[in-house]
């Protein structure tokens, strides 16, 4: 190996940022730039309904999010947890489907969430809507403090086992 090669071992040169959540928000506001470039105003161009974030996990297995400002879907995918603002209530849930496990997706254009295994498909507040999955998504519990929403991570509740815990498991926000 000659000296050049070993110098570009470290990556150092390379123009991609070294983080995944960098080179997501990069894409996200090189996404946002086309779209402007293209003839959409500023606010339609930024405003994502699907939002990657990252909670702050605390030692009692709590994370706490920002309260979203508007209708729309973020996913931590380190915590495994969907944050959903929606009709003027904030749930949480499992990132994977109820079915087998297998992480479920936002579908914008119908307003759902899908299961790309099995095709599970279930509304924006975790009810089940069709598929070959038996109950709604995992909710978990989720509580408000101050600005912030904290859901509990060892305490999932399944619609079929817990239906009043699962019920209970929302937090109304006003508008």
């Amino acid at each position: 190996m000659s000296n050049d090669d070993a110098t570009h071992d470290d990556c150092s040169y390379c123009p991609l940022p070294a983080s995944r959540r960098a080179f997501l928000r990069d894409s996200l506001l090189a996404v946002a730039g086309a779209l402007i470039a293209v003839g959409a105003t500023d606010s339609a161009a930024m405003a994502a309904p699907l939002r990657m974030i990252a909670g702050r996990r605390r030692a009692d297995q709590t994370v706490k999010y920002p309260i979203p400002a508007a209708d729309g879907v973020q996913i931590d995918k380190d915590n495994q947890v969907i944050l959903v603002r929606w009709q003027n209530a904030a749930y949480a849930f499992n990132l994977s489907c109820p079915h087998q496990n297998t992480a479920l997706r936002w579908d914008d254009a119908d307003h759902r969430f899908q299961c790309p295994k099995h095709h599970s498909k279930y509304r924006p507040d975790g009810v089940f809507i069709e598929g070959r999955a038996t109950r709604g998504m995992d909710r978990l519990a989720i509580q408000r403090q101050g600005s912030e929403l904290v859901v509990d991570l060892d305490k999932m509740f399944k619609e079929d086992e817990d239906g009043a815990a699962w019920t209970a498991a929302v937090i109304q926000l006003t508008t």
